[in-house]
């Protein structure tokens, strides 16, 4: 066999050879492809953006339980997301039971449950209950508002009280470190319950940014 007549074979065999012009041809098929493929993938990753955006929303302020903090809420005259920082900043909406004995969404007390119980009429409470988003929420708006009547609507000093007992606020007030009607926050005495209310007023305008209409704003 001559050379030419092997060679003619193999092409035989092996299919017809591409020239230049067909391998551009199928080359910008590949990359018409290959930028189809892209484009769809971009229009599904644009499809689900808003889903990821509201996934890391809820792992960094997540929220649970709005219509229940909207229920107590207006039934105290609450702000709502005033109520849902504090339980952010207790719990992150975390049923838990803290080393103090705090236990739920809002870490109420046992001894302060039993004292909300009383004063709201709460004549089958049992310590169980505070295990329940509806109860302990109920019961964590109570103290709420009555801290806040009790230091004349001054939320800073509600919520030092929610967090460092009302004992120490009053003991403080009597002596002069802090003031109902002029203080800086600098003044109170525990570091903890500083970058509480700290957390806690973050936290507030940040759920009224972000979840206005959940909370009914």
């Amino acid at each position: 066999m001559s050379t030419s007549t092997a060679t003619r074979t193999r092409a035989s065999a092996g299919g017809r050879r591409m020239t230049p012009a067909r391998r551009r041809v199928v080359r910008r098929r590949r990359i018409g492809a290959l930028l189809v493929v892209a484009a769809l993938a971009a229009l599904g990753a644009l499809t689900l953006l808003p889903d990821v955006e509201k996934a890391v929303q809820e792992v960094a302020l997540p929220l649970r339980h709005e219509d229940i903090i909207r229920q107590q809420a207006a039934d105290k005259g609450l702000d709502p997301a005033l109520v849902a920082g504090v339980i952010y900043a207790e719990s992150r909406f975390r049923d838990q039971t803290s080393h103090a004995g705090a236990r739920g969404l809002m870490q109420i007390t046992p001894d302060t449950a039993d004292y909300i119980a009383e004063k709201s009429g709460g004549t089958r409470f049992v310590q169980g209950d505070l295990a329940t988003p509806q109860i302990n929420i109920s019961y964590g708006s109570w103290y709420l508002r009555y801290l806040l009547d009790r230091y004349d609507e001054n939320v800073v000093l509600a919520l030092c009280a929610y967090n460092g007992g009302e004992g120490n606020v009053d003991r403080w007030l009597r002596e002069g470190h802090i003031s109902e009607t002029a203080f800086t926050l600098d003044r109170v005495p525990f570091p903890e319950t500083r970058e509480y209310v700290k957390k806690v007023l973050a936290a507030r305008e940040d759920y009224r940014r972000q979840y206005a209409r959940e909370l009914g704003l």
